[in-house]
């Protein structure tokens, strides 16, 4: 089937889902195993088969980070979906990438924002944009959901303007009201960026999971960060399992993953920490860390998945165009085989036909 044909038959099931506040022809899902807590010992357990995280939703297919987006990764079959989060000026958490606003909005073209537009600092670098924290939500929700890559993705950017910013309490508004579980797995994205302005991300997260008595181990809620003083510090208030984002390439040793296991129960880490790349992007042998996490009780997730030629290994791209699909479903083989525990994909339902066809 076309792109287009399976974007518009995930939008129909999208629709029919909400309509019926459950998704009961979505693909059956791997129901994670919420087993005993206790850092070093897997918190919501190794599933019989990967676990499909949508990464910020159905992303592929739909701008990014919007109801939609998610309301079609759950109906396309996806166990997980991804929210990042990042704080508005009157502290609701909302769902983006980032505190910039200019990438995925049409922020720039609403001239009574034009004097919001600011240089701040993150993660240490001067960035010139307009913030989500210097908008109310109310405010925000003025604004209009843009696609990040339009020029991989005009099937996404042809919704360009259609869908409004969406808050974390308004996905677990969506999420309550279907008919089987699916997990959110929020991100608190740049918490330093915060404590330098006197706020907490981790508080305001924390506050919201126990308002919704979403805050135990066996919750369908977990959580995720790439600073990992700030999962030492929401843990301290919550029960729900914790992982460490890992970017980059190398390895990572035995200490690291001791200090791991016995504070957290999820890495996940990019490909490129299990099979790197050569200079050329072309796949070389994996690195044993699945094996060593799982040793020490960690689950393993990975990501991102991309059907793209611009961000699969050149091992499995297909012809010159950067925008052409590739050989996405040999890339999932190969991370399956090695045991990863959940993959996060733009395009969640070609994830769960990958994790199907892989048992045979």
């Amino acid at each position: 089937m076309s792109r287009k044909g399976a974007l518009l038959r995930g939008l129909a099931a999208a629709a029919a889902a909400v309509a019926a506040l459950g998704v009961a022809a979505a693909p059956a899902a791997a129901e994670p195993n919420h087993g005993e807590s206790s850092h070093g010992e897997s918190s919501h357990g190794h599933a019989d088969e990967p676990i499909v995280i949508a990464h910020r939703g159905a992303s592929g297919y739909l701008p990014e980070h919007t109801l939609e987006a998610y309301q079609l990764a759950v109906a396309l079959g996806a166990d997980v979906v991804e929210p990042d989060l990042v704080l508005t000026a009157d502290g609701e958490l909302l769902a983006r990438h980032e505190p910039m606003l200019s990438g995925t909005t049409d922020v720039a073209e609403h001239p009574e924002f034009a004097d919001r537009k600011t240089t701040k600092t993150i993660d240490g670098q001067p960035v010139t944009d307009w913030f989500a924290d210097d908008f109310t939500l109310a405010e925000l929700k003025t604004l209009r959901a843009e696609e990040r890559i339009p020029e991989l993705r005009p099937q996404s950017a042809a919704w360009d303007g259609k869908f409004e910013l969406v808050t974390y309490d308004e996905v677990l508004d969506y999420v309550d009201g279907l008919g089987r579980e699916v997990i959110t797995y929020p991100e608190m994205k740049h918490p330093s960026y915060y404590k330098e302005q006197g706020l907490s991300i981790e508080d305001a997260l924390a506050d919201l999971l126990e308002e919704r008595e979403l805050d135990e181990e066996d919750s369908p809620v977990w959580v995720q960060s790439f600073e990992y003083p700030s999962l030492v510090e929401i843990d301290e208030r919550i029960d729900n399992p914790v992982g460490l984002n890992i970017g980059g390439s190398g390895e990572i040793s035995d200490a690291d993953l001791d200090l791991y296991a016995a504070t957290l129960d999820t890495i996940s880490l990019n490909k490129d920490r299990i099979v790197p790349r050569d200079e050329d992007g072309y796949l070389l042998e994996p690195t044993d860390v699945v094996e060593r996490a799982h040793e020490r009780g960690l689950e393993v997730h990975v990501w991102t998945f991309r059907n793209e030629n611009s961000f699969l290994p050149a091992d499995f791209r297909k012809g010159p165009k950067e925008a052409k699909w590739g050989h996405y479903r040999a890339e999932y083989e190969l991370f399956f085989e090695l045991g990863v525990d959940a993959v996060f994909s733009d395009y969640p339902d070609k994830a769960v036909a990958a994790r199907y066809w892989s048992k045979f």
